[in-house]
């Protein structure tokens, strides 16, 4: 096990990394990777706290339908501000995504999907670091951690009321991001450095 988490991170430089970038993944010490994981893990903390805070307040104050209308309008923004504060890009992606902006967005991206998918099904999903168009990403896993999360993304018909399925079909009529129970991986927290 000690050995997988080791290689991850080399295994992942070379998925992502082309001749074009083959300098920026050379000068990527252990001690520069170290860094980062723990700078994207507290952001990527710091955004999953924001966001929840305000679903909270917003399931408080009208129910799912109110906090999913509340997400559609307000969740970039949160996220905006933390990008300007950090000077950092921070966002969501997953395969089964309910904005289309949160797509998978390359080949090199969906491998990684695959990868974490069959470790957190393992449950040996964990952070990483990788060398991306010359530029450091941090990735870490979602995974639906609190039964809150599925009145808007567990089972159409079942954890998901008819009201709020209807809120969502209106506001997300691409809508992938349901059909979860609890304790799955849902997507990944993608942080870009801009240093």
């Amino acid at each position: 096990m000690k050995k997988l988490f080791v290689l991850f991170p080399v295994l992942i430089i070379f998925i992502f990394s082309c001749s074009n970038q083959k300098g920026a993944a050379e000068k990527l010490s252990a001690e520069k990777y170290n860094a980062l994981l723990k700078q994207g893990e507290q952001l990527a903390n710091q955004a999953q706290a924001v966001l929840l805070q305000n679903v909270g307040k917003a399931m408080k104050k009208g129910g799912p339908e109110y906090a999913v209308e509340f997400c559609n309008l307000k969740a970039s923004s949160l996220i905006d501000s933390l990008n300007k504060t950090n000077n950092v890009l921070i966002s969501r992606v997953s395969a089964k995504n309910r904005n289309p902006e949160n797509n998978l967005k390359n080949e090199p991206e969906k491998q990684l999907w695959d990868y974490l998918a069959q470790q957190a099904n393992e449950g040996n999903a964990h952070d990483t670091v990788l060398v991306s168009n010359q530029k450091m990403v941090y990735y870490k896993p979602i995974k639906i951690a609190m039964p809150a999360c599925l009145n808007c993304h567990g089972t159409p018909g079942g954890d998901i009321s008819p009201a709020t399925l209807a809120k969502l079909q209106t506001l997300y009529p691409d809508d992938k991001a349901t059909g979860y129970h609890l304790n799955d991986f849902r997507g990944l927290w993608k942080i870009w450095f801009e240093e």
